[in-house]
């Protein structure tokens, strides 16, 4: 018999890592090939991992409600060993190589400030201090057998200094500081258990704004004749589609003309490179009760107002349903947030992490405005874009809204066509 690893898998083109929200099998359970294990929820989407082997599982690595990075192992399947090929003492080989890799991930720090959102709850509630951690995973990641281990063995994180080993300042029971939760519930007050979808949104939006240094910038669009031309032919539209049609798919549109024009805000930040995006697919975001998707319609660019439109219903219809996939998920070069649906007039979003901006748009509200002189009642609405300073300066972002601006306030019955 041989003992089989399963890791984590990648179920996204930019996922790095996914938390265990429910394990399917239990130790000793016979499994085959292709069976669920478990389901994962990542940042980008909920998916069932399947087993790579046919076998028994051994050991279940990973608890529910852990977030590990993708590659590492979540459990163990006993699986029969058909042949020996070697005669090699493979426990020996395996000590050396663990202890490489070991050494190896002792120099290798760059996952050191990377907190799972469990690692987080247990540092604050029992007063770790996570800069004086040595984390024993990958890149120095801080696990959550680490944090279990200092609390098991009472270390005092606070007082170690720069250079020593966190475990080698252990405290007597009698000297351990009260335990005092970073927050706590008081009586009368509502608990509320995170979920899974909600650990890794945070996680996610933590990453975002820790990584991207945000810069942000707006502009006002006077949207007056789009509007009437909406307003036009939306009975119209109603009648020969059987759905409505909202001013959002015209705004993904000017967005998408815009970007083919100014390229440098389709792109991503890869450490050493810029990356810049040759297809034009645009991320919205997608509410439900408890949960935020963000899925994506692919080559905007190429579509009609029709097309982004019926796209935008039924990627929204699949979210709602729960029957989005993977592949809804994946590929989103820049994202438009339609933060005026809930009335909003302005607000900074949080880049949708790798991608190097996020466009919001506001509500559209009726205000005077001075034109030739003269006072007049427009429609009016905000855009505003987050974007990274890594990848993007000022001047290309604001020559990028100033054409999208232009793009909207010349769309009207004379200039556009829905078809």
């Amino acid at each position: 018999m041989a003992i089989e690893q399963v890791k984590m898998p990648q179920l996204g083109e930019s996922v790095t890592e996914g938390t265990i929200s429910n394990w399917i099998v239990s130790v000793g359970d016979k499994v085959n090939k292709y069976e669920p294990l478990a389901e994962i929820t990542t940042d980008k989407v909920n998916a069932e991992v399947p087993s790579t082997f046919t076998g028994i599982i051994k050991e279940l690595i990973a608890e529910e409600g852990v977030t590990l990075a993708v590659g590492e192992v979540i459990c163990t399947i006993e699986v029969e060993q058909e042949a020996v090929t070697s005669t090699i003492d493979e426990k020996q080989v395996q000590k050396v190589a663990d202890l490489k890799v070991e050494t190896s991930m002792n120099h290798d720090i760059s996952n050191k400030k990377r907190y799972s959102p469990a690692v987080l709850r247990l540092s604050q509630e029992h007063n770790i201090n996570l800069e004086n951690v040595d984390g024993t995973g990958a890149g120095g990641r801080i696990t959550r057998k680490d944090i279990m281990k200092i609390i098991e063995k009472g270390l005092d994180t606070n007082t170690n200094r720069e250079g020593s080993n966190v475990e080698s300042t252990p405290q007597v029971a009698s000297e351990q500081p009260k335990v005092i939760p970073a927050s706590h519930a008081s009586q009368g007050d509502n608990e509320i258990p995170i979920t899974a979808i909600r650990k890794t949104i945070a996680q996610n939006m933590v990453r975002s704004k820790h990584e991207a240094p945000h810069a942000w910038t707006m502009v006002e669009v006077d949207v007056t004749n789009l509007v009437n031309y909406r307003n036009e032919i939306k009975a119209d539209f109603r009648k020969k589609e059987g759905y409505n049609l909202t001013v959002f798919p015209f705004f993904l549109k000017a967005v998408a003309q815009a970007l083919k024009e100014f390229p440098q805000l389709n792109s991503m930040w890869a450490g050493d490179k810029i990356i810049q995006r040759k297809e034009i697919n645009i991320s919205i975001a997608v509410a439900t009760e408890d949960s935020l998707f963000v899925p994506v319609i692919h080559a905007v660019d190429e579509k009609t107002v029709k097309g982004i439109a019926k796209n935008v219903k039924d990627i929204a219809a699949k979210v709602r349903s729960g029957n989005i996939t993977i592949e809804d998920m994946q590929g989103g070069t820049f994202t438009v947030n339609n933060t005026g649906s809930f009335g909003s007039v302005q607000s900074m979003g949080i880049i949708n992490h790798p991608q190097a901006a996020i466009l919001q748009v506001e509500t559209i509200v009726k205000r005077p405005v001075v034109i030739d002189g003269m006072i007049a009642i427009r429609d009016m609405v905000n855009l505003c874009l987050s974007l990274d300073h890594r990848v993007l300066d000022g001047v290309i972002c604001g020559r990028f809204l100033a054409r999208v601006k232009e793009i909207l306030e010349a769309t009207s019955k004379d200039t556009a066509s829905v078809y």
